[in-house]
């Protein structure tokens, strides 16, 4: 099956749950809007075709995943990793003080309720309980990121390669639109 069957086959099975969103051009979803094929734990096996992660703390629903409570830690990784440049765009609405992040070739990003589990406490356009996105751009080894526009301090230096991850920590998060394109 070639790449544009792919794409177009995702956009599909992502415009039946979720309305309203056109994938842009040259981007790819990494969230088929059905299930966790494509993730899985580290060094576990892929979760394809599951709606759950083994132990509950991830699940896929109408097009989003749902980072669910539970004790400890959990981070959930793509199969594939990315040794190129790239620019990668998703949305997320986090509960009240809900605490999750998102992994770039292994550092982390805090994705959380900002405005009361910071660290970015001062944003404008970050909406509580409501839809946000992020955008972060990988050049090398440096990331640029912002939460609606606003510039989120990433000091982290990357690795040059590494798969895109998300953590399950505190609350509940939910992630949609995740989708990522190759920078040449």
């Amino acid at each position: 099956m070639n790449t544009t069957l792919i794409t177009l086959t995702l956009s599909l099975a992502l415009s039946q749950t979720d309305t309203g969103f056109t994938l842009e051009p040259g981007f790819k979803l990494l969230l088929n809007g059905k299930d966790l094929t494509g993730w899985r734990y580290k060094d576990g096996p892929a979760f394809d075709g599951k709606t759950n992660s083994s132990d509950g703390r991830y699940s896929a629903k109408d097009g989003k995943i749902i980072v669910n409570p539970g004790k400890g830690l959990a981070q959930m990784w793509t199969v594939q990793e990315f040794p190129t440049d790239f620019h990668l765009k998703l949305e997320f609405r986090a509960e009240v003080n809900a605490d999750s992040g998102i992994f770039l070739r292994k550092p982390q990003l805090q994705c959380r309720d900002y405005l009361v589990a910071g660290p970015y406490k001062d944003l404008k356009k970050y909406k509580a309980q409501d839809w946000n996105e992020i955008e972060v751009i990988v050049k090398g080894k440096v990331a640029t990121c912002t939460c609606n526009g606003e510039e989120l301090k990433f000091p982290n230096e990357l690795p040059m390669t590494g798969p895109i991850g998300l953590e399950a920590d505190r609350g509940q998060m939910e992630y949609r639109r995740i989708r990522i394109k190759e920078l040449k």
